[in-house]
């Protein structure tokens, strides 16, 4: 019997972009990374082991993965704001991660979800995925475990949320000024220095 794989969920950032505006129609476009290579993130630490458990999302891990049938929405619940079959969602990857651009949907939830990326409220992004190939290591003298995330078999959901598990995703509005983007990037090399200084 075929083992069912297991739904698992990890948090990024994000943030809110117009696209186009015209005296007919208004696009809001939001962009931004749900998962970004090669950074640990700390899981948790444990009270009973005392070990600090750590996960890294390999490179290639989305390079046979299935996106078909994966929805936008907000901590992963409510109503969709956009989909990849409509074409409203879509996901690519780069040398930096897997991508996330989306047009929002003119509804309450679309509408006010916007709003608050926009003004800096949501920033944060997170993914339910499958896992096809994962390893792992151990270092006993630094009690750390390292999960390494291979291949992703699917993806079915990515979230803007209010708390990530990943603090190196990002989400913005297409407007965003670009010294925005490398402000957050400095921010991500400081945590990935602390982490790997830890």
């Amino acid at each position: 019997m075929k083992k069912k794989k297991k739904t698992e969920y990890r948090m990024r950032e994000i943030r809110a972009m117009p696209l186009e505006q015209t005296e007919e129609t208004q696009t809001r476009t939001i962009e931004g990374y749900a998962a970004v290579f090669d950074e640990e993130a700390i899981m948790y630490v444990s009270d009973y082991t005392g070990y600090t458990y750590k996960e890294v999302i390999s490179r290639g891990a989305f390079d046979n993965t299935d996106f078909t049938h994966c929805v936008l929405n907000y901590n992963h619940g409510g109503m969709m704001m956009a989909r990849t079959q409509s074409g409203t969602l879509r996901l690519t990857t780069d040398s930096r991660g897997l991508k996330v651009e989306a047009d929002m949907a003119n509804t309450s939830n679309g509408n006010d979800v916007y709003e608050l990326i926009k003004r800096g409220d949501l920033s944060k992004m997170s993914f339910a995925f499958t896992v096809a190939k994962e390893s792992e290591t151990i270092d006993r003298e630094n009690k750390t475990y390292t999960r390494y995330i291979e291949q992703v078999d699917s993806v079915y959901d990515v979230s803007i949320v209010d708390n990530p598990a990943y603090d190196g995703t990002m989400v913005a509005s297409r407007n965003q000024q670009s010294n925005d983007w490398a402000h957050e990037t400095e921010q991500r090399k400081r945590l990935l220095l602390k982490l790997r200084t830890m």
